[in-house]
């Protein structure tokens, strides 16, 4: 398995911006396809955007699209999602996923490795 660590998150206002990274250690960080998922209050986690492992795929959720942007760097071991235009729906706290299928972060389910999360609160 992968460890991960999630970092970036914080209160900004709606129609700001943050920028999360997703730290990998211990193993190929290469050979895992990345992913971003997030869990409001009284929600089930859900999926926001996924990444292959050379980076050349991405997917995202609809809720998302346009407005965040997910990016690897695999010299860095580290995975971003880059969210702009943020609004207060937006908030909750955000996980990082590592598995080696890009469908299985896309599905959500068996996911090998989870961050331990990081909180993003937009305010109105």
């Amino acid at each position: 398995q992968v460890q991960l660590v999630e970092s970036g998150g914080g209160l900004v206002q709606a129609g700001g911006s943050l920028r999360l990274s997703c730290a990998a250690s211990g193993r190929t960080f290469s050979s895992y396809a990345m992913g971003w998922f997030r869990q409001a209050p009284g929600k089930e986690r859900g999926f926001v955007a996924a990444i292959s492992r050379n980076g050349g795929v991405t997917n995202y959720a609809n809720s998302v699209k346009g407005r965040f942007t997910i990016s690897r760097d695999n010299a860095k071991d580290t995975v971003y999602l880059q969210m702009n235009s943020l609004k207060p729906e937006d908030t909750a706290v955000y996980y990082c996923a590592a598995d080696p299928i890009l469908l299985t972060i896309v599905a959500g389910t068996s996911v090998s490795s989870w961050g331990q999360g990081t909180q993003v609160t937009v305010s109105s």
